[in-house]
């Protein structure tokens, strides 16, 4: 017990110092959450009639992001496949930055369904044995299991590396192994029942389609990563880590692959509607040409296209892939492309027009874009406070005192090998 509680006196001194340009990130993260907490606040007090979710539009900008989040929490097993299913150590050495990643996703993931939701205590009706849910039939629950288990999976993995680095001691390979390879599944199952959730509603054809799982995980592995390289790089210019430009350029060469098949399936849907041209038709064409002057949603239709197109010719073809001006504007795109493609672009045409027929042009109000600042905020705080404490014990510069004498460096090998 002393072991752990000077583990986390540790931790929390680790926190709490910083250069300038730490505490101005805090500040600005600190001044993020306060102002979605302000707006959350107002939306609590009033009821949801604060955002401009309406009978016709009940799902917007809150399960957009939501579902958006929940790929890039779900991108961490593109790092965990070549680091321990194939053992490539360039990987295996920042697999833990994926978890950790994963973990401020899944946060931010609950946090907005619960702003969704109106009231905080409806969130227990939606869990087995607290509330009272309509499990196992509702997916709904069964979205919530998958979401916690996954984030208790990663939890785990993550503390347990961290302290047994800590404590100069190689991790646990009999548990940690197994649970790695579990989060594989877990990754898969927790943004395919996320789309059974959408295509499960015969009521809206939008979404009724089996394609949808898979264009879920392989826009998942398009924008997760797109995050990842980024956070790789600032994290090797501000840290002792090191990532070498070989686990960035796999990574890259993977997404690639990802994005060829994200599209792949999306000119798919495409053909399918239009060239059926059935009734069901009118959904997809308030996406992508609108309905008669309701064309709110086309110019972003198109400019997730003309993202999504640009980064996968960037990353297609070697030469661009591995320069990392080029690289990095691909990772912008294909983020923004996927951003938009499915916030917007899913939620929006899936429920416009609406069972009745009338067609209401949703936005988000300035109410839902503080929310969901605060959300991302909480989300940047949590990785942030992670790669704190996880980079020191990484490259051996905390550890406990009783072991630092006996295991100067073990940091590397204790939390990564």
């Amino acid at each position: 017990m002393s072991g752990i509680l000077g583990f986390l006196r540790g931790c929390a001194r680790l926190v709490a110092r910083g250069n300038r340009a730490y505490y101005a990130w805090l500040g600005v993260l600190a001044a993020a959450i306060l102002i979605g907490l302000l707006a959350y606040a107002h939306q609590f007090r009033t009821g949801l009639i604060a955002t401009n979710m309406r009978d016709q539009v009940s799902w917007a900008f809150y399960v957009g992001n939501f579902t958006f989040l929940v790929g890039v929490a779900a991108a961490a097993v593109l790092l965990v496949i070549p680091a321990y299913v194939y053992e490539w150590e360039p990987i295996k050495e920042v697999v833990i930055l994926g978890e950790l990643l994963a973990v401020s996703a899944i946060t931010m993931c609950l946090l907005f369904i619960l702003v969704d939701m109106g009231r905080p205590d409806r969130f227990l009706h939606i869990l087995p044995l607290l509330g009272s849910p309509n499990w196992p039939h509702s997916m709904l629950t069964w979205d919530a299991l998958v979401l916690n288990g996954y984030l208790a999976l990663n939890l785990t993995v993550v503390v347990h590396i961290l302290y047994k680095g800590y404590r100069g001691e190689h991790y646990n390979r009999k548990l940690i192994v197994p649970l790695v390879l579990a989060s594989i599944p877990g990754a898969v199952s927790i943004h395919t029942v996320t789309a059974f959730l959408y295509n499960g509603m015969a009521a809206r054809p939008f979404w009724n389609a089996s394609i949808l799982a898979p264009r879920f995980i392989a826009s998942a592995f398009c924008s997760g990563p797109a995050v990842m390289i980024i956070l790789f790089q600032i994290l090797r210019k501000t840290t002792r880590i090191a990532v070498k430009d070989e686990a960035i350029f796999k990574v890259a060469e993977l997404m690639a692959y990802a994005m060829f098949v994200n599209l792949f399936l999306l000119g798919a849907e495409v053909f399918k509607e239009y060239y059926s041209a059935t009734e069901h038709l009118l959904y997809t064409q308030y996406l992508w040409s609108g309905i008669g002057p309701h064309r709110a949603l086309v110019p972003f239709a198109w400019l997730a296209l003309a993202c999504s197109v640009s980064a996968f010719l960037l990353f297609l073809v070697p030469r661009t892939r591995r320069n990392f001006v080029t690289l990095n504007a691909g990772c912008v795109l294909i983020w923004a492309g996927v951003y938009i493609e499915k916030g917007m672009g899913l939620v929006i045409p899936g429920m416009t027009p609406d069972t009745l027929g009338e067609i209401y042009e949703y936005r988000p109000t300035a109410t839902e874009w503080a929310i969901a600042a605060g959300i991302f905020g909480v989300g940047f705080l949590v990785f942030t406070v992670l790669v704190k404490v996880a980079v020191p014990i990484m490259t051996g510069t905390f550890q406990a005192p009783d072991r630092a004498a006996d295991h100067p460096s073990p940091g590397k090998s204790a939390a990564v090998a």
